[in-house]
Parts: C-alpha cells; sequence; structure tokens
C-alpha cells in the first residue's frame, strides 16, 4: 500500500515507539499525522518536526488514550479537515510491574500483599482496550467514508484502503513481575487476529508487532542495574532496540500488504525461566 498522501492517527506520539513513528510516517510522505499524547511537550514536538519539514504535517492532541471522546475529537478533526483516517498506530503504553503475590511482614507475622487490582484494571485500559477503540474508530473512518461513496464489500481491484498496527511486546509470551502488562499484550494478539478478519471487509489491514526491550523512557524508568543485569545479557545484540528501528518495522507492516498477522522484533531476546 502506497503511504504517501494518506492520513494517520498515532497514540503516544510524543515519545518512544510513538514519536519514532511520527517522525518516520512524515519523512515517508504521510499527509497529516494525528500526534495524540498526554504529554505537555507535544504541542512543542510536531512544531519542531512541522518546522523541518518546511509544512505543516503533524498536528498535536493532548489527552488520556482512554477517554473515548477525546478519541472522538481526534477523529473528528480530522476527517473534518482531511476526509478520512487511513492509517493508525496506537502506540501509547504504560507498565505497572511487580510480583503478582508477595509475603510482607507486619509486626512479625507475615501478611498477604496481592497486585493491587486497580493498577490491573488501569493498565488493560490503557495498553489492550485503548488501542482496540482507537484502532476500530480508524476502520470506522474507512467503513463510513465507503459506505458514503455507495460501496460495501471491498475488492481487490480498489486497493487497500487502510491499515492498523497494533504494539504488542515480547511480554506477551509471559515475563516475570509484569501481571499486568502481559496480560494485555497478550489480548492484543487475538484483538488483531479477530480484527484482520473483520477490518478487510473494508479494505483495512491489521497487524500487530512485538518489540523486546526498546530505548523508551519507560524501559530506561527500570533503572540501568536492570537493564545491565536482567535485560542485555538475554539480548543477542547484547544492547537496547532504537525506537526508530521499531518504527521502521511499522511502516514496513502498513506499506506491505502481503505482510499479515504478527512481526516479532525482539532483537534476539531469549528469557531465562
Amino acid at each position: 500500500m502506497d503511504i504517501t498522501n494518506k492520513v494517520a492517527v498515532v497514540t503516544g506520539g510524543a515519545s518512544g515507539i510513538g514519536q519514532a513513528t511520527c517522525s518516520r510516517l512524515a519523512r515517508d510522505g504521510v499527509r497529516a499525522i494525528a500526534v495524540v499524547d498526554v504529554s505537555p511537550a507535544t504541542a512543542a514536538y510536531c512544531e519542531e518536526v512541522n518546522g523541518r519539514l518546511g509544512q505543516e504535517t503533524l498536528f498535536p492532541f493532548s489527552g488520556d488514550v482512554v477517554d473515548a471522546a477525546f478519541r472522538e475529537r481526534v477523529f473528528t478533526e480530522m476527517e473534518e479537515r482531511f476526509g478520512w483516517v487511513q492509517l493508525c498506530v496506537p502506540a501509547a503504553g504504560i507498565t505497572l510491574d511487580r510480583l503478582g503475590v508477595k509475603i510482607a511482614q507486619q509486626n512479625g507475622t507475615p501478611r498477604l500483599d496481592i497486585y493491587s487490582e486497580a493498577d490491573f484494571r488501569r493498565v488493560l485500559e490503557v495498553d489492550l482496550v485503548a488501542p482496540i477503540y482507537w484502532a476500530l474508530r480508524c476502520v470506522g473512518s474507512v467503513a463510513i467514508q465507503r459506505a458514503r461513496r455507495g460501496l460495501k464489500q471491498w475488492v481487490p481491484e480498489e486497493l487497500v484502503q487502510g491499515a492498523v498496527v497494533l504494539i504488542g511486546s515480547v511480554s506477551s509470551a509471559g515475563n516475570r513481575g509484569q501481571i499486568s502488562y502481559a496480560t494485555a499484550k497478550a489480548g492484543l494478539e487475538g484483538a488483531q487476529a479477530t480484527l484482520a478478519k473483520e477490518a478487510i471487509y473494508h479494505g483495512v489491514r491489521c497487524a500487530i508487532i512485538h518489540p523486546g526491550f526498546t530505548d523508551t523512557p519507560m524501559v530506561r524508568a527500570m533503572g540501568e542495574d536492570m537493564i545491565r543485569n536482567n535485560v542485555l545479557p538475554h539480548t543477542q545484540l547484547k544492547r537496547l532496540i532504537r525506537p526508530e528501528e521499531i518504527a521502521e518495522a511499522i511502516c514496513f507492516l502498513l506499506r506491505n500488504s502481503s505482510v499479515s498477522g504478527s512481526l516479532w522484533a525482539d532483537a534476539g531476546w531469549h528469557p531465562t525461566a
């Protein structure tokens, strides 16, 4: 699929993998990109990239990705200005890591300490529910535009109309201390497989990429000791993946219509049991 002159929405777009993806899409000729992020630096990032490009390509939207009204505002504004949104990369994510069950001592008495249900629900809202609904809204943008032109089921002669890439993780296979994050990322695999079957009716493809440990603020928050002692020794490249490397793979998935399903970009990650 030719992504030049397409319209895109990227969540988590002001940092890490999301930011690298926005920059790559802009370089690849995407017409307009909604950069969605809770960070107050979102507008400054868009202004800096637009200045470099010499044109307005990145459009900042600051808000919480789990807010349905905010999501609708982003799509509505982009549709009113550009007609439809054909590309979506819901890259926003959080981690609230700790062991599921711990035993704490309180006045010499063992006390059961179970992972916070509120934290579990928050991670699922941000990392699982929100990406699915941003993806669905993108498919809806293509579907309604086709319906307005009297088109129904997509046929190959029309060429692919749009694409969604969900952001999974190597943690989807299970990772100690990530009961909520691993659950969310594994859930995205089922969502991708289902949406791929449904969305092609409207000519929209859906894929998922599973990055390994990438040099992002979220990974750096683990601490240098954790990265040095528990991550790099189990990675064949012996370094963190660069966000630009994942962004390149995401754009490959958006463009190459022959590739479906999941892509593992793990830098040779092989954790111990």
